[in-house]
């Protein structure tokens, strides 16, 4: 048998290796034809990674470059920061741990990997297309990683020593992170001949190439699409009017459309932003974040609250909330497990003290808040802080209401503001109308009144 030809077999590979990278790729569907290593490449529109390096598709980049030059047309060229799949290298020597290097090594651009979860923004004043891409890039899953991007120079040693080659041109953000640094950019260099989009590993490829062909090539080099005849090819001087008309009325839609989801994305980002707090401490926190969420509540629904801690430290409760005539004193408690009864003995013990802390502002009413059971998730936690049939003469005993934060978070969730003042001050405000199973309550015994706010048992309102 003869010996294999290593060259061969290294060819093979190498092809191998870059077609199973877009593997995936439906290009039917987008009416593009891929050139792979050893492939004539000069009538190509389009460059995804192409190689700087001898026999690794050096040639190909090459004959690509100089086509699109033959035809007076920029080089348009897709390339990726980064490897996904290597996530533990750091360097020594500085934060750029991946970089994407322009034709003949004339300076590069540098990436640093960013933390899971970074919050990735569209860059201002983009154009139809960029903005295009950056909507597209923007919705990969929140496991995919990002990297900051900033032009570098490149040193390169030679017989005279070391030459720095600084770029030229300019990068162009297209998302930015928390600090502005571009995630995705545009970079082209002075002389314009090309233009280099530079995006994240780990994209859907079936959206790249349905945005090359869509956007990006309309855009940047219009030609490539008229010589295969694209309907994505559009002449406006061979136009009817008919078309004219209903081809700008597509574009302002698209472009009302873009503007609109953008704003409406501002918009619930600004809303979760706001309501992440409340949410979180509420449902899971303890100490000091969750009496912060529930001031918030109170605030929201009417009350004037003082935070006591701050004024008062620890001999007191934790919040004191005045409504008109009314003054109470609040205590916020958590509690991982089932709520333990000894939790109501705080409160006790503050109402007895509160007359020498304030002696010229008697409180009126009183309520313990208790987050309880809150490593289990919201939906599997009991309604009630403490189940009347387990508790039963605890709970009748009880002369304040007793609210868990659940309770509370659907009202303030709701903006149920009459309810949050009724399960604090014990009963119904004035100007709002009862049904008539809280006036009877009301009217009745206080152990009764008592019972129903220990429940938490819904709005009466």
């Amino acid at each position: 048998m003869a010996e294999p030809d290593l060259e061969a077999v290294d060819y093979v590979r190498d092809l191998f290796a870059a077609s199973a990278k877009y593997a995936d790729i439906s290009w039917n569907e987008s009416r593009a034809e891929p050139r792979w290593l050893g492939m004539d490449t000069s009538t190509c529109a389009v460059a995804i990674n192409p190689s700087h390096f001898h026999n690794q598709g050096a040639d190909e980049f090459e004959r690509f470059l100089t086509g699109a030059a033959s035809r007076g047309e920029p080089a348009l060229i897709i390339a990726t920061m980064g490897n996904a799949d290597d996530d533990g290298y750091r360097s020594v020597f500085g934060p750029y741990t991946a970089s994407v290097h322009f034709r003949n090594f004339t300076g590069s651009i540098g990436g640093k990997r960013l933390p899971t979860g970074a919050d990735i923004s569209l860059a201002p004043d983009l154009d139809a297309a960029d903005r295009d891409l950056g909507l597209r890039l923007r919705n990969r899953p929140a496991s995919a990683p990002w990297w900051a991007m900033a032009l570098q120079s490149i040193g390169i040693e030679g017989p005279q020593g070391t030459t720095v080659h600084e770029p030229d041109g300019e990068l162009v953000p297209i998302l930015v992170d928390s600090l502005g640094e571009p995630v995705v950019a545009r970079w082209t260099p002075i002389d314009r001949q090309e233009i280099w989009y530079v995006i994240p590993d780990a994209v859907d490829w079936n959206t790249v190439v349905d945005w090359i062909v869509q956007k990006a090539l309309p855009e940047h080099v219009p030609a490539a699409l008229r010589r295969v005849r694209s309907q994505h090819s559009i002449d406006v001087d061979l136009e009817t009017p008919a078309e004219t008309k209903a081809r700008a009325a597509l574009e302002e839609l698209e472009r009302r459309y873009i503007d609109d989801k953008a704003r409406l994305q501002t918009d619930l980002e600004q809303a979760q932003q706001e309501a992440e707090p409340v949410r979180t401490g509420l449902l899971y926190g303890t100490g000091r974040e969750l009496e912060v969420a529930v001031a918030v509540v109170l605030r929201a629904a009417g009350f004037t609250v003082t935070e006591l801690d701050a004024e008062l430290g620890t001999k007191s409760a934790d919040l004191l909330a005045v409504l008109d005539q009314e003054t109470c004193l609040i205590e916020v408690k958590a509690a991982s497990g089932a709520a333990p009864e000894k939790l109501v003995s705080y409160l006790q013990r503050h109402l007895e003290k509160w007359p020498q802390l304030r002696p010229d502002q008697p409180v009126t009413c009183s309520a313990l808040v208790v987050n309880h059971q809150h490593r289990l998730d919201p939906a599997q936690r009991p309604t009630e802080v403490y189940q009347h049939n387990q508790h039963k003469e605890f709970v009748d005993a009880l002369t304040f209401p007793v609210l868990a934060t659940g309770q509370l978070f659907d009202w303030w969730r709701a903006q149920d503001w009459p309810a949050v003042r009724t399960a604090v001050l014990g009963r119904p405000q004035p100007s709002q109308p009862s049904k008539p199973a809280m006036v009877q309550s009301t009217a009745t015994s206080p152990r009764q009144r008592r019972r129903w706010f220990r429940s938490g048992g819904g709005n009466p309102a």
